[in-house]
């Protein structure tokens, strides 16, 4: 490609049914300042002419891939990332926004790094409530980069107090092709994370600009529905394959045992409502003796027992039915 017609970052956006959102996520990417930008959309299917609203945009920055089957949040994903042409890939949801500034400060802060990888705070945007970041300022000012152990263990359900799995990165274009990096389809929770740990595990080096320049929009309907059996398992396979792809060593072999510990205590908790449900006592007890610890998570209602889980908002399956 030539050089000169490159754009500087290609906002990637995974889109199912978003046509009442998607344009303001398109225009806020558009309206980046100081580079030169690209936005692929990825239709998975929708049924709402969010398809018609992005092939009729109006402006040749937007580009539009349609796929020809519902694949989830992942493979839409990989499909834009395929198609983009830009030096940073950005990932941008289909219901969120970013400011003006976003783009150009977090490649200032990739470049005092050398890094290949860069991610920002979040502004948590919450109908009749004010904007809220999602993390203090001074905590991402003092880490300044994210190693693979930090973002590992602040994804320990139960125990983290902040889960960096939230945040949006951009990624060099050239670190994704070099190691082949693609999220994984079978997961429709989670694929963020398993993406951003992958990456970090192939050696990529990961800057952090504090102030937030992503506008994270929780909607009424966000938690949409209750987490599931299939979700957590679908997670515990993925991070198997993770530790099968990347041996992990030291703190962030750790911090993978203890997230994996998490999930399998996730998973006794779901078995035992239902078998609470089922009235299947012999089963909860078998439960509670080998898994006590998932009783203290009956006493929270179930959105603040998955904020607890998942971080302080949760939008489950923004891309796929």
């Amino acid at each position: 490609m030539n050089e000169s017609l490159m754009p500087d970052v290609s906002f990637v956006i995974a889109a199912y049914n978003a046509r009442d959102t998607i344009g303001l996520a398109i225009e806020s990417a558009l309206a980046q300042v100081g580079v030169a930008v690209e936005v692929v959309v990825a239709d998975d299917c929708s049924t709402d002419g969010t398809a018609e609203l992005v092939r009729y945009f109006g402006d040749p920055r937007v580009r539009l891939v349609e796929r020809s089957q519902n694949g989830g949040p992942g493979a839409a994903r990989n499909d834009a990332i395929a198609a983009a042409r830009g030096r940073w890939i950005a990932v941008l949801d289909s219901d969120d926004e970013v400011l003006p500034e976003r783009s150009a400060m977090m490649i200032a802060a990739a470049g005092r790094l050398s890094a290949d990888i860069v991610v920002d705070n979040i502004m948590v945007l919450r109908a009749g409530c004010r904007r809220a970041a999602m993390f203090p300022e001074a905590l991402l000012q003092r880490l300044s980069s994210l190693s693979l152990e930090e973002f590992i263990r602040s994804n320990v359900l139960f125990r983290s107090t902040f889960n960096f799995g939230y945040m949006k990165p951009m990624f060099e274009r050239a670190l994704i092709e070099r190691h082949a990096l693609r999220f994984d389809e079978s997961l429709r929770i989670g694929e963020d994370y398993i993406f951003l740990a992958s990456a970090l595990a192939c050696g990529g080096t990961c800057a952090i600009e504090p102030q937030a320049g992503y506008l994270y929009h929780v909607r009424d309907g966000s938690i949409s529905r209750v987490l599931r059996r299939e979700h957590v398992t679908a997670m515990m396979e993925a991070d198997r394959r993770f530790v099968r792809d990347f041996p992990l060593q030291g703190g962030a072999a750790t911090a993978q045992a203890l997230r994996y510990r998490s999930l399998k205590e996730a998973l006794a908790f779901i078995d035992l409502v239902e078998a609470i449900k089922r009235r299947a006592w012999r089963e909860c007890l078998h439960l509670t003796v080998s898994q006590p610890s998932v009783l203290r998570h009956l006493k929270m209602p179930v959105e603040a027992r998955l904020r607890r889980w998942f971080g302080p908002v949760l939008k489950l399956d923004k891309a796929s039915p």
